[in-house]
């Protein structure tokens, strides 16, 4: 039997590298999408990087994605790749929109020409409900996005909606909310809170410059929800899910949980900063993933507090190493 094909856009980022885990897990052939600028950074998927065939590209490109496409012929086809740091999004609008809107569409173009059959994730955002009109938020609440980011991924899920419908393509969208990981990006907050608390811990570090404390987020393990992408495309009919844990938790909260756990006191080390404040902070996100839960069999299964142990656990070992 012929082993599957995935190609993953985004796979040395956060999810693409515990996606990229959990398919060659599960016996499939692995292809990783990366841009051909030779910036891209391989330390997350170093691990497995010998077991991934790497096909070149750039979703801003659309020949270059027929030719991944022509070239892997997948089965599967998760779009983890685009422009995610929000505030980013303010400074560089177009480029953001040209990747996670506009390149969605590429990237479905493409497939609809070379590999039809080809079953379609796209990684749409909970920062598409943005100021929402009602809470928990789930698969029928309205998309009212707050910034670029979250705009353009709201053009890309109706994008990928209607290639669904028009050329009946398995395609479709998984609405995921926060979920972070060892391996999240050090300019969000919850790695800059367990990096943070990580080098006060062995004296490297002396403070931690924060926005809103106040502010929630419903806020779940990275490879938990990987999990969720894949059982999407495993289903017999092509639908959009919710995913989420259900609960929210402050930034405030974050940080006593890890300085608790280091066992410092956060007020002796947190600088609330106004300027790292959003002017545009949404309205509280809570996800509600009974959809998932009850079709997909999905369900989050490290908790928040496990979650935020291994962040700064894992910063601590990087640290120590480093030294």
């Amino acid at each position: 039997m012929n082993k599957k094909k995935a190609l993953i856009t985004g796979i040395s980022g956060q999810d693409g590298s515990y996606l990229a885990e959990l398919l060659l897990g599960k016996g499939y052939e692995v292809y990783g999408f990366v841009r051909r600028s030779g910036f891209e950074s391989f330390e997350r998927i170093k691990h497995v990087k010998d077991r991934i065939s790497f096909v070149q590209g750039d979703l801003t490109d659309q020949s270059s994605i027929d030719e991944a496409i022509k070239k892997a012929r997948p089965d599967e086809i998760y779009n983890l790749a685009s422009q995610s740091f929000i505030p980013l999004s303010w400074e560089h609008p177009v480029l953001t929109a040209d990747i996670n809107a506009t390149g969605v569409a590429r990237l479905l173009e493409s497939i609809r020409k070379f590999k039809p059959d080809a079953r379609f994730y796209q990684a749409s955002s909970s920062e598409m409900f943005g100021n929402a009109i009602e809470s928990p938020q789930d698969e029928k609440t309205p998309f009212n996005p707050r910034n670029p980011y979250g705009a353009a991924k709201v053009c890309a899920y109706w994008m990928t909606v209607n290639y669904r419908r028009q050329y009946n393509m398995f395609a479709c969208s998984g609405i995921l909310f926060n979920h972070e990981s060892p391996r999240r990006g050090t300019e969000y907050v919850t790695r800059k809170i367990a990096n943070g608390v990580a080098a006060i811990k062995l004296g490297l570090q002396k403070e931690i410059r924060l926005g809103s404390l106040d502010a929630k987020r419903d806020w779940g393990f990275a490879g938990d929800y990987v999990k969720a992408m894949w059982l999407m495309l495993q289903q017999d009919i092509p639908d959009d899910y919710v995913i989420a844990t259900g609960r929210t938790h402050t930034v405030k909260y974050f940080i006593e949980t890890a300085f608790e756990y280091a066992g410092l006191n956060w007020k002796d080390y947190i600088v609330v900063d106004p300027e790292l404040i959003r002017l545009t902070e949404e309205t509280i996100l809570t996800g509600n993933p009974s959809r998932a839960m009850k079709i997909l069999g999905w369900k989050p299964e490290v908790s928040f507090r496990e979650m935020v142990k291994m962040m700064v656990d894992a910063d601590l070992e990087t640290l120590k190493n480093k030294r």
